[in-house]
């Protein structure tokens, strides 16, 4: 058998048993990576597997390539208006935040393991960033999700605080080994990497867009690899120009994630994929690197740093970086518990080791004790912080049938599954009063495991879940459809809506929460005409009932309004609003989930 042979199909097996395991962290509520690092270590050098793996430079050169790929994925997933909700508060904790953690834990580390304050601050650079991903996993293992501002502010701070722990290790690295001094070069090094990702990752995530959209390639499965391809330029060019690699690949996905791309859920899906992928392979080769033997004479040390880090350099970051925001108690104590250590420390640990700086061994055997001590203490009590901190809600079940526009090509239009809950004004309405906009089509219905082909006396219930394709600018409105009843004038911008004129003035007022003067039983066409002499009831002439302003769009043959655009002046001296789909379709993502 060649080498190669052995190699596959230790990883296959290797790859098989970590998968396996992660059905046993569901139960015990530890993060799967932490199982896949011990399984690394059964199969190290000192475990059953006896496989010696002490290649530091190809492992730093494996672990840069999977953090820049987990890295632009977190990107790719996180919307848009979470980043503007919470960009304040997580910024000063991806930035003054590590670096509190840093300098308190590397105070720590000083102290009890008898080094330098540099070494230490060294080490607390390294295990300075969080993990987010490992929360979700676990709260998401346990049915539990959490509130939304609380998941936002993790998931900016997740995805952009490793840009300043690589820059602090890197930094310290710096320093230690003489090649520059801590001061004013220090910080222009700083500020020219940011500015530098930045420009690299925004830029470039504009350009992948434009590219993918407008490239004809013959196969879908090309479409996530031009993606993917567009990540790794991303970072070797930044990092060419001598800016922050990892932050660039963060921002292109951001950037890509939030736009409109040909075959988009393919893409994501297998980005998604590559990135649990790449978290699996830097944890097992974590543990083909770690030897228990070392990591039992370190124990105390690396007990007493780790209580110091999850005690007190974590909260005190949390409480400094949100005291200028309104946080309460409770979001800060669970901000404060939620640091959890993953896939950066991994990477950061090797970079002492690779490049030769004293106290190297060390510190990695104390950041590989810390890595499993967090995820283990922290992980297996996330949901149950989460529960007795009353910040969960119960996540909304996952739609039993999915439907996909699966295009090389954009289409004009979405197909998206609506949870109808009890509170929806849905709820309990047959699908002809619903009143749905023009060019919105209620698909399919799924009950429990019954699939039902609509009808317009089909009646709607709470836990059905309606697939609907929509068409673009129907969107907003087609939410509020499937929304609680709250104020309109929280909802309804100053936008037009297409809307049929056989709708009934009372279904508007029943569905949209709006009440028009007259009669409720006519239909818009009935009441427009009963409203405009003869001669005036054509495209472009507009009636208000109330409220309602009706827009005539179109006239069939026979002389019918087939179309009327709806918009709602809750100020009656406010003017009469016309059409702006552009602006419409710019209106905040809704929490529908898009297929």
């Amino acid at each position: 058998m060649f080498l190669v042979d052995r190699l596959i199909l230790v990883a296959g097996v290797l790859l098989l048993l970590g998968i396996a395991s992660s059905k046993l962290s569901v139960r015990m509520g530890i993060p799967g990576l932490v199982f896949f690092l011990l399984l690394g270590m059964l199969a190290g050098s000192e475990g059953l597997g006896g496989i010696e793996f002490e290649d530091y430079v190809l492992a730093h050169a494996i672990g840069t390539i999977a953090l820049a790929l987990i890295l632009f994925d977190g990107g790719l997933s996180t919307p848009m208006s979470n980043v503007r909700a919470v960009w304040k508060p997580s910024l000063l904790l991806a930035t003054m935040g590590v670096v509190i953690t840093a300098v308190v834990t590397g105070l720590a580390a000083s102290w009890i393991l008898e080094i330098s304050f540099l070494e230490g601050m060294l080490l607390g650079s390294i295990v300075g960033s969080t993990d987010a991903a490992a929360v979700f996993s676990i709260l998401r293992s346990g049915g539990v999700s959490l509130q939304k501002r609380t998941t936002s502010i993790l998931e900016v701070e997740s995805g952009s605080n490793d840009p300043m722990a690589i820059f602090l290790t890197i930094g310290c690295i710096e320093v230690l080994s003489q090649r520059m001094e801590i001061g004013l070069e220090l910080l222009e090094l700083f500020s020219f990497q940011m500015v530098i990702g930045g420009i690299f990752g925004i830029g470039l995530g504009h350009l992948a867009v434009w590219v993918v959209n407008r490239i004809e390639l013959q196969a879908a499965g090309l479409y996530p690899i031009l993606v993917g391809t567009f990540c790794l330029l991303t970072f070797g060019l930044s990092t060419t120009c001598g800016g922050s690699g990892f932050l660039a690949v963060y921002l292109a996905g951001l950037v890509l994630g939030n736009r409109r791309l040909v075959f988009q859920r393919g893409i994501m899906l297998s980005h998604d994929a590559i990135a649990r992928l790449c978290q699996i392979v830097m944890f097992v080769m974590l543990g083909l690197l770690s030897f228990p033997s070392r990591l039992l004479e370190v124990a105390w040390m690396g007990l007493l740093i780790g209580a110091a880090l999850i005690f007190v350099a974590r909260p005190l970051a949390v409480v400094v970086s949100l005291f200028p925001f309104r946080f309460s108690w409770k979001e800060k104590v669970f901000l404060s518990w939620v640091g959890l250590k993953g896939a950066v420390p991994i990477t950061l640990a090797m970079f002492p080791l690779m490049m030769g700086t004293p106290k190297a061994s060390l510190l990695f055997d104390v950041v590989v004790f810390i890595v499993v001590l967090s995820a283990t203490l922290q992980g297996s009590t996330l949901r149950l912080a989460a529960t007795w901190l009353r910040l969960t809600t119960t996540p909304e079940p996952s739609p039993p049938v999915t439907l996909e526009i699966s295009s090389l090509r954009h289409v004009d239009g979405d197909i998206v599954d609506y949870l109808v809950n009890e509170k929806s004004r849905a709820a309990g309405q047959m699908v002809k009063d619903l009143a749905l906009p023009e060019g919105v089509v209620i698909a399919l219905l799924v009950r429990g495991e019954q699939l039902i082909p609509p009808q317009g006396r089909t009646q709607l219930l709470a836990g059905d879940h309606a697939i609907l394709v929509l068409r673009p600018g129907t969107r907003r409105l087609t939410n509020h459809i499937f929304s609680p009843s709250i104020n309109p004038q929280t909802v309804f911008p100053p936008f037009e809506f297409p809307l049929r004129a056989s709708t009934t003035l009372g279904d508007l007022y029943k569905i949209y929460g709006i009440e028009a003067e007259g009669n409720l039983d006519v239909t818009i066409d009935q009441a427009i005409k009963r409203e405009l002499e003869p001669d005036r009831a054509v495209p472009g002439n507009s009636v208000q009932f109330g409220p309602l302003v009706l827009r005539i769009l179109s006239i069939d043959p026979y002389g019918l309004i087939e179309t009327v655009g709806m918009s709602i002046q809750l100020d009656p001296q406010a003017p009469v609003i016309e059409s702006s789909e552009n602006q419409l379709e710019k209106s905040p993502a809704d929490p529908s989930n898009p297929n």
